[in-house]
């Protein structure tokens, strides 16, 4: 349950009623997400992959899904904020392009219980990255907005941070 949001057919209802009378507002937040890909506490793992991948050097058909940490400081013991939850394929034949479907889901703080939903194409290897935000639930319901994504470190053998920047349009009715 989102933190100070009523769930329900008839709470949603009644927030749609509020909708037009609501101001928007934007929020801006700064995180880090954490991809362990090996050791004993993984938060990505492949889930599959075509039988030509090994032939692309983009890993062209790979499929991963995540259970990342979302973090205050680039330091994998800082403060969890919440969990980035998805999955990440590799669609490009060219380059490392992802198409990342995700969702940054608050477990900490004034949005606990609430999401921000991600859908777009992350060029891995470029120095900032842009992917839309298409929704969210809780405090975020209807929510649009976009998210910068920069590598902070890279560990190809136990992970990566990736700093995040969200720029968030919701509607303030609470």
């Amino acid at each position: 349950m989102a933190q100070g949001v009523e769930l329900g057919p008839k709470a949603i209802e009644k927030w749609f009623q509020k909708l037009p009378h609501a101001k928007q507002k934007v929020i801006k937040f700064h995180f880090y997400f954490h991809d362990i890909t090996s050791g004993k506490n993984l938060t990505a793992v492949q889930i599959a992959q075509s039988n030509m991948t090994a032939k692309f050097p983009t890993f062209f058909g790979f499929v991963a899904m995540i259970d990342d940490p979302l973090t205050l400081g680039p330091e994998p013991n800082s403060t969890i904020v919440g969990r980035a939850q998805g999955i990440y394929v590799a669609t490009d034949q060219n380059e490392m392009g992802l198409l990342m479907t995700l969702n940054f889901v608050f477990t900490n703080g004034k949005y606990n219980g609430s999401t921000l939903s991600v859908l777009g194409r992350n060029p891995a290897f470029h120095k900032y990255r842009e992917m839309p935000i298409v929704g969210g639930s809780g405090i975020f319901r209807l929510a649009q907005g976009i998210t910068t994504a920069k590598t902070y470190w890279i560990n190809t053998t136990s992970g990566d941070a990736i700093e995040y920047n969200v720029v968030v349009l919701h509607y303030d009715i609470w």
